[in-house]
């Protein structure tokens, strides 16, 4: 005899509707599927949207963008047989991949029972499967995979005009979707004009877009609540860019023109981590965690700790979300030394900045001189390099010399990490 899933969605906007789907296995009764108005296309098979080829949702942080598109998916590959294809432009392991957070959407609806989670691959009883694969160095290999009916393009912002061209037509089966969420970086992206258009060049055709920010999520977390309030309140740009999903813009006064974003990279066996810390409580606490290759004139940052209205108390605990953080030595604000203190004497090997007259320019003028190769988990050491600049002329718009004071918090814990470098002392791993 066959089973049924039972699945009521419950729509944030207002109304509840529920289908039967022919399944066999488990009968699950009134599965309590909570989607925003914006997310109506994934779920509701009357939604004039629903079929089309291209979706896209894009925004700032803490939209639960992702989190809606994991279980629009697990949803439909339960309905129907179905390969999704996961990808993102830069994977170096599983662990960059999508798999957890639908891991973790699978035990949330409780689809345990007809959805088995692998080391790198998802299957359902109904012969569903997720696979994984990252863009940038797998992009042939993907040309030979078959059968894909849903592509779920990830942190879509990053992928490269050549990636989008060979994946598009791989997706080539009957009724194939291609499904990106992203936070945008710069208009000039291929994303951004595949998915957004500009006044020289509309968006693809057969397109549901939306952008979704915090505002639209009703269980937007207390956590991401705090930063965001303060950058609003401190750091409008950030906010505009970060929270609101605003475009950067290409300026004369950016200071960092040196800089790009690779999800491949990993410190070598031999490599001398260096970690650099700015301390706040009404402005945000960091830890940034970097190597340097000098042969390649290259700066590389991996990881970072962020937060804002952090305790004394706390900082432990935000710091060890960097691997290893206290097994190398932490160079952090000097202006503290009390916190150094209590952090010396949790563990942690560290010491204070040597300040000085034009610290922070001859800082800056280091930085400048190496290429800096970023992690894209690294978010709000991206949005400073993006916006960090000179100050300008309010009369002649003329760059100044003049670094303004902000966007500067990540950028302050990079300069300190790298500090025993500008001053050509040998680094010492404690």
């Amino acid at each position: 005899m066959k089973k049924f899933i039972t699945i009521l969605l419950a729509f944030v906007v207002g109304f509840a509707m529920s289908e039967i789907v022919e399944l066999d296995g488990v009968k699950y009764d009134n599965l309590d599927v909570k989607v925003t108005e914006d997310f109506l296309p994934l779920f509701d098979e009357s939604h004039p949207a629903y079929y089309c080829r291209n979706m896209a949702w894009y925004g700032g942080r803490g939209a639960a963008k992702s989190w809606q598109v994991a279980r629009g998916l697990l949803l439909r590959c339960a309905k129907e047989q179905a390969l999704t294809l996961c990808a993102r432009e830069f994977q170096a392991s599983i662990a960059d991949s999508v798999l957890k957070l639908l891991e973790e959407q699978i035990y949330l609806l409780d689809l345990q029972d007809i959805y088995n989670v692998q080391r790198n691959y998802i299957e359902c009883v109904n012969g569903s499967a997720f696979i994984f694969k990252g863009l940038r160095r797998n992009i042939n290999s993907i040309k030979s995979i078959e059968g894909v009916k849903y592509c779920w393009v990830e942190e879509a912002q990053t992928v490269s005009k050549e990636s989008w061209d060979i994946l598009v037509p791989t997706i080539r089966m009957e009724g194939s979707q291609i499904f990106a969420t992203f936070n945008p970086y710069l208009e000039t992206d291929p994303t951004y004009q595949r998915y957004i258009g500009s006044d020289e060049k509309p968006p693809i055709d057969d397109l549901y877009c939306r952008m979704v920010n915090y505002d639209r999520n009703p269980f937007f977390p207390e956590v991401l609540r705090k930063e965001m309030e303060w950058d609003k309140a401190h750091d409008y740009e950030k906010y505009l860019h970060v929270w609101e999903g605003k475009a950067l813009q290409h300026l004369e006064s950016i200071v960092f023109k040196n800089w790009k974003i690779d999800g491949h990279i990993s410190p070598p066996d031999d490599a001398i981590i260096r970690q650099g810390a700015d301390f706040g409580f009404k402005d945000p606490s960091c830890l940034i965690r970097a190597w340097v290759d000098d042969n390649k004139r290259c700066i590389f940052v991996d990881y970072e700790a962020y937060g804002v209205e952090v305790e004394v108390d706390d900082l432990p605990k935000l710091f060890t979300t960097v691997p290893n953080a206290k097994k190398w030595l932490i160079t952090a604000d000097s202006s503290r030394p009390e916190t150094i203190s209590y952090m010396r004497h949790r563990g942690f090997k560290i010491k204070g900045t040597k300040k000085g007259k034009k610290s922070v320019e001859e800082g800056v003028e280091f930085l400048k001189s190496y290429n800096i190769v970023v992690h894209p988990r690294c978010q709000h050491l991206i949005a400073e390099l993006g916006l960090y600049r000179y100050k300008t002329d309010s009369v002649t718009n003329e760059v100044l010399p003049i670094l303004e004071d902000k966007h500067n918090h990540c950028i302050d814990a990079l300069r300190y990490a790298l500090e025993a470098l500008k001053f050509k002392r040998t680094a010492i791993h404690i």
